[in-house]
């Protein structure tokens, strides 16, 4: 059966089933970020980055560091530092082709989010870089967003999903496995769960910068 035959497919049929935003949700959106949006970045120890090819074929990723590890320039101008990674660079192979970005950060506990949507490019500047090391390693590259967006996300799908409730989350043995989910999706010769297990460990504890 094909299940997505029957397809919402214009903007008036979508307007006639879900209806239209408050004046609050209309008016929120600055192009520019202000002194709360700044202060929820320099609080945000994690986002999540969304890019696309030139083909328009998508792709999301998450970052992550201490508190404050994107850097505000000014009103218009913030970079993420890349830092090491599995060198697929997707996201940044992505922006070399098509410089539109969509950031959301989140803070722990906070069930708002923040959004900004801009243009991306793959900064190289040893100066700037040099502001976001850690433990004395410099980021090799950083992204840099152009803001034409920024605005507060309200809360009701974290509240939906009771992310930050610890009471909700499933027991540690009931969690998926990532080593076992990367032998069966990668199937490389002579590896294990057990040695791909060990190659994350190792990576986790000795390659975060």
């Amino acid at each position: 059966m094909d299940y997505f035959k029957n397809k919402v497919e214009t903007d008036e049929e979508l307007r006639s089933i879900i209806g239209f935003p408050s004046e609050l949700a209309s008016k929120k959106v600055i192009s520019y970020i202000d002194s709360h949006c700044a202060e929820f970045i320099a609080k945000s120890p994690f986002l999540v980055l969304a890019t696309a090819d030139e083909h328009g074929y998508c792709d999301v990723s998450p970052r992550g560091d201490m508190p404050g590890f994107v850097y505000v320039l000014n009103e218009k101008q913030v970079v993420i530092p890349e830092r090491p990674g599995n060198k697929r660079l997707d996201s940044l192979r992505n922006i070399l082709s098509n410089p539109k970005i969509g950031l959301l950060f989140f803070i722990p506990g906070l069930k708002e989010t923040l959004r900004i949507n801009g243009k991306a490019a793959i900064i190289k500047d040893v100066e700037l870089l040099e502001k976001m090391a850690v433990k004395g390693k410099i980021p090799l590259l950083g992204i840099g967003v152009e803001v034409e967006e920024c605005f507060v996300h309200c809360a009701k799908a974290l509240k939906r999903s009771s992310l930050w409730d610890t009471g909700s989350w499933p027991a540690k043995e009931a969690l998926p496995s990532a080593a076992k989910i990367l032998f069966e999706h990668a199937k490389l010769p002579n590896s294990t769960v057990d040695t791909i297990q060990k190659g994350l460990e190792e990576s986790y504890t000795k390659r975060l910068y």
